[in-house]
């Protein structure tokens, strides 16, 4: 197998003659099934959005000669009238605005001006033709040399559309990919001070109504993004405008793998055997009513598998997105108890929107259940389920672990200091009693989770110690189960050792004490320090759930 990661060419994937799953389909249905004049797709990142818009570019394309043979064998070549009809008939304009963002307006506005010179150069041969008007030639060069004024840059679409028009004497297909980047980066920066969201709808909002409302040269548009962004801020005024996000049921089943298709993909692998961990892992999003895995992720871990048979299963996607939003999230509202649900795998119910204003997503605590749904955080929970009320839940085990580190940094950055040093000092003093009230309470501040292991008390009580600047090491005694935590204090020359163990009720956590002292003493953890230590203290802590009991040596 040839499995292409990270390729989102397809021309690319057909001619090396990687593995494909085919959505070919996708192309009958929107020129077929629709009268769309726009069509906006918005899935999250990583869901074979760029993928898609290039296999359409390379149907439909006239300059690209015959492209046949890219698609010999999928399921497109079964409407053989449709492709008569329809393959390399039309000019096609493809943008996209992935990477268009910076932290000031004007560094992103000379991201735009690069894409746009791009774009020209990769359609130079237009200016072979004596049927170029002078003043678009003229346009044409100034975006290429990157000199064009804005209100050229907001024409530049259109213009170069005309000029195609011109040449091909046929109205063109025009493919915007990513078209919220630019916008959802300028809305996380804006302030009064900084008017970044403001100037760039201003740019988006020019290129969109030239290009897509009114313009005689256009035979139809296919939008990609995130987000639909209200039609009231971009689209304003475009005719014949249909919009499919996550919460639709038509053309669900093009983004993301099926379960039939990921069947078919671990047996050609051969990797039939991890069938399991991967739908733990990827699976678990609900696109309308098709249930979907996360395409990146399935061929990450496909990949890796067919290099190692033993490979485990990583987060690939929080690679390719920031998570500042579960971030933002957890820090403006007070949702805690709703997080405890859904990272317990449980559901919880809310009233969504698929259109919304970037400038207004992180106001209300609804547009932010929203956003975690558009953008791939959370999933519906019914694939039959109708209407904007709806069930979420956490997709999978991966996304899962998001909300899990997530949630951890948060604690930490908001921690109590006072009763944090409180709780060192009372530790170091060697008042076990004092300390274990004051750890209860630190704890009552962090995430419930139903399934608590002793590797997440071990992480809390290795974040706390960090945090006020002790050096945390796991030992390695000859004891059973996690190995014990050491805090160094080497300016004091002291060191504490901690066996922690969890209890599995709140009458057993004496007992998980007793058993956490007698496996520090029997095995002599203290010996493996350096002798430089003047003070040593030992301590057992049991947990169960939110509370710590504490015990001395």
């Amino acid at each position: 197998m040839k499995i292409p990661v990270g390729t989102d060419d397809f021309e690319k994937i057909r001619r090396n003659h990687n593995d494909y799953v085919d959505k070919t389909e996708l192309i009958y249905e929107l020129v077929n099934g629709t009268e769309n004049e726009v069509t906006l797709f918005t899935r999250p990142r990583r869901f074979g959005k760029t993928l898609m818009m290039s296999m359409m570019e390379n149907f439909f394309s006239i300059q690209k000669g015959d492209s046949q043979d890219l698609f010999i064998g999928l399921n497109i070549m079964n409407h053989e009238a449709f492709c008569a009809e329809w393959m390399n008939q039309y000019p096609v304009l493809f943008l996209t605005l992935k990477g268009v963002e910076a932290l000031s307006f004007e560094r992103a506005y000379r991201m735009l001006m690069v894409k746009l010179s791009g774009l020209c150069k990769k359609h130079e041969s237009l200016l072979e033709s004596d049927k170029i008007d002078s003043d678009d030639r003229q346009i044409f060069l100034d975006l290429k040399a990157r000199q064009a004024s804005m209100e050229d840059v907001k024409d530049s679409l259109v213009t170069i559309m005309r000029m195609m028009f011109a040449v091909y004497e046929k109205p063109v297909i025009l493919l915007i990919d990513e078209y919220d980047v630019p916008l959802a980066k300028a809305s996380e920066l804006n302030t009064e001070e900084n008017r970044y969201y403001i100037q760039m709808l201003d740019v988006i909002r020019g290129m969109f109504d030239a290009a897509l409302k009114g313009n005689e040269y256009l035979k139809f548009a296919v939008v990609t993004g995130c987000l639909r962004i209200a039609k009231e801020s971009i689209f304003t005024g475009t005719n014949n405008f249909t919009s499919y996000s996550v919460l639709d049921e038509d053309f669900s089943e093009y983004f993301g793998f099926t379960q039939n298709e990921v069947d078919r993909l671990l047996m050609e692998a051969g990797c039939t055997d991890k069938a399991d961990i991967i739908r733990e892992w990827y699976d678990g999003y609900v696109f309308g009513n098709t249930s979907v895995y996360c395409p990146w992720d399935v061929v990450s871990y496909v990949s890796a598998l067919l290099r190692r048979e033993d490979a485990e299963p990583k987060n690939y996607w929080i690679n390719t997105s920031s998570n500042g939003v579960i971030k933002e999230f957890v820090g403006r509202f007070k949702v805690s108890g709703k997080f405890e649900d859904l990272m317990n795998g449980s559901t919880i119910t809310e009233t969504v929107s698929d259109e919304l204003t970037c400038d207004i997503l992180h106001e209300s605590e609804q547009n932010l259940w929203s956003l975690l749904l558009m953008t791939g955080y959370l999933t519906k929970a019914d694939s039959d389920a109708r209407g904007r009320t709806v069930e979420l839940r956490i997709p999978n085990a991966e996304i899962a672990g998001i909300f899990k580190d997530t949630v951890a940094v948060h604690f930490r950055e908001t921690l109590d200091g006072t009763k944090q040093e409180a709780m060192m000092q009372a530790l170091w003093a060697g008042d076990a009693e004092t300390a274990s009230t004051l750890m209860s309470d630190l704890l009552l501040k962090t995430i419930s989770y139903m399934d608590y292991h002793e590797d997440y008390y071990h992480a809390f009580m290795a974040g706390l110690f960090v945090d006020r600047g002790y050096e945390a090491q796991f030992g390695h005694g000859q004891g059973p189960g996690r190995p014990y935590l050491k805090f160094l204090d080497v300016d004091n020359r002291r060191a504490m050792i901690i066996e922690v163990k969890k209890a599995d009720s709140r009458t057993k956590m004496e007992k998980a004490c007793d058993e956490a002292l007698k496996q520090i003493a029997d095995n002599e953890y203290a010996k493996n320090l350096d002798a430089g230590f003047e003070t040593v203290l030992c301590y057992g802590i049991a947990f169960f759930q939110k509370t710590a009991m504490i015990r001395k040596l």
